[in-house]
């Protein structure tokens, strides 16, 4: 083929003047820059180029781009470098790569020739693709050229050229050895030369009725993605637990600006009243301030008082209910600055960084019939009050060997509404339960679980599903009964009126889940340790 032919057919048109005068900027709202605080041994580095027209110049068709797979394999071995087409875009190929990715890195080098798609355009695909994985947007000219919208994405940067000096200084810069130019949105690598120090840390009120949490509320939009985001009485009627949970701020002292800020509650872990649970819920700090001690001042504070608490036994990171964040969300780059202190993130030992999803499905796209075979002694049906007393004895002995921390508790708050646990039976023993929702009914789970209101006020919640451990005769048939459980749910909140359910807090099963229709919402790590 010849080159002019590949120019219009397809390769994508790169810049045509030099901008070498550009600055070389950075946006980072997720906070993964450094990439090494995101990567570790084994986990892949996707980095997908554009394959562009060769210079006139140039007698030797070369990718540009290789110098830059180099410069990052020199600092992450695990680097595959995958270049898109304008003709072809992204395909089932890229697709296979992106979705083994733990980080994405995606070029953006020019505007495209017309008919052609726009690069950008591809750079929204890789985006859906890529779901909770870090998507690092590299563009090698003025991003707002190239139609690149900060507000798209969560780390962008800005390179003058896709010269083999500029895509060397790109990796460094990702790699944390070298500064962008203080331009753009304020990322922490732009703030890293004021030293760290301790922050005064102030409580806010037991009683949050009076408190304005606005400025709490603009840090949590501000810091987490937002399929996250929430409203300020949401939020309010979250954190206001009298007697349970502690929530912490550091504000700038010239100012009175809010600037960072962490949640705590302190729960039982299972049915026995000594046993408490202490969760560091979430700690947020403005990315203009990160990386001067406030994370840190606010993490020492919140942890000197939980382990000092009488009865805590557990530190979580998260919460169980009510439930602000199962874990550390995957897609964020705080896991490394947790292993700085001492937490284990990469095990599969319980409280060790296992992973765990919250699904979303829509209702219509639920099978029918062919959901798997059961004992016909197995029976599957609403709770009534006359069985609540065996369901917390149930859920005394299982919670435990769940490891389903506060699992109990929700269920003990639900007397008023047993119609909303679904049961499944063996004869007249109880085998495995769950726990529905929906949005205004006053529940004690809807006041704890928010997500599902978030998404939509037709979407249905299942929770603390619970499967006996002990019984022979269930682990031959689990997988069918938590179809037939799950099922049951759908039937009972499809009769209210939901036309979508929300599952959060599952381990494992990721291919099934899929099977049934469900989409992953959130993928979190869930890590707590014994004190």
């Amino acid at each position: 083929m010849a080159p002019g032919e590949m120019a219009s057919n397809l390769a994508h048109r790169t810049a045509l003047h030099s901008h070498s005068h550009q600055a070389i900027s950075l946006w980072d709202r997720q906070s993964c820059v450094p990439l090494i605080n995101v990567l570790g041994n084994g986990d892949l580095l996707i980095l997908l180029s554009p394959v562009i027209a060769p210079s006139q110049s140039v007698d030797v068709l070369r990718d540009p781009f290789e110098p830059f797979g180099r410069a990052l394999a020199a600092r992450h071995p695990w680097v595959r470098h995958v270049p898109y087409t304008a003709e072809n875009g992204i395909t089932s190929f890229h697709v296979t790569f992106i979705k083994k990715a733990k980080v994405l890195i995606f070029v953006v080098a020019g505007v495209s020739f017309p008919g052609q798609r726009p690069q950008v355009d591809l750079a929204d695909v890789a985006r859906l693709v890529a779901e909770h994985r870090p998507l690092v947007i590299v563009a090698c000219q003025n991003k707002e050229d190239l139609g690149i919208d900060e507000k798209d994405y969560q780390t962008i940067l800005q390179i003058p050229g896709h010269t083999p000096r500029s895509l060397e200084h790109a990796a460094a810069i990702l790699f944390g050895e070298a500064s962008p130019t203080m331009t753009g949105l304020p990322v922490a690598s732009q703030i890293s030369d004021i030293p760290p120090k301790q922050w005064e840390v102030e409580t806010l009120p037991d009683s949050l009725i009076r408190y304005d949490v606005s400025p709490v509320v603009a840090i949590w939009n501000e810091c987490l993605p937002e399929k996250f985001s929430m409203d300020g009485f949401t939020l309010k009627s979250l954190l206001d637990r009298d007697g349970f949970g502690k929530h912490y701020v550091v504000k700038l002292p010239e100012t009175g600006e809010t600037v960072g800020f962490c949640a705590t509650y302190t729960t039982w872990a299972f049915s026995d009243p000594d046993d408490l649970v202490g969760s560091l819920a979430v700690l947020l700090v403005k990315p203009a301030y990160r990386n001067r001690g406030i994370g840190l001042s606010l993490y020492n504070y919140a942890k000197d008082l939980l382990t000092r608490t009488r009865g805590v036994k557990r530190l979580q990171l998260g919460s169980t209910f009510p439930r602000l964040l199962s874990g550390i969300p995957r897609e964020l780059a705080s896991q490394g600055w947790f292993r700085n202190r001492g937490w284990n993130l990469d095990s599969q030992t319980p409280g060790c960084g296992k992973e765990i999803s919250d699904w979303h499905l829509k209702v219509q796209d639920w099978p029918s019939g062919g959901l798997g075979s059961v004992p016909q002694t197995y029976v599957f049906r609403q709770c009534t009050p006359k069985d609540f007393a065996e369901v917390l004895e149930f859920l005394r002995t299982e919670a435990s060997r769940n490891e389903t921390m506060g699992l109990f508790e929700e269920y003990k708050w639900s007397r008023d509404s047993t119609h909303d646990i679904v049961l499944c039976l063996d004869g007249d023993n109880i085998v495995a339960t769950a726990l529905t929702y929906m949005a205004n009914s006053g529940t004690i789970a809807e006041n704890d679980l928010p997500w599902a209101r978030r998404i939509g006020f037709a979407v249905g919640g299942i929770t603390c599903i619970c499967i006996a451990e002990g019984h022979t005769t269930l682990q031959k048939h689990r997988n069918s009964v938590m179809i037939r459980l799950l099922g049951t749910c759908i039937e009972y909140l499809q009769s209210c009126g939901m036309n979508e359910v929300f599952i959060d807090g599952v381990r494992g099963g990721d291919q099934g889940f899929q099977d049934l229709g469900f989409r992953k919402w959130a993928v979190y790590r869930d890590v707590w340790q014994t004190i």
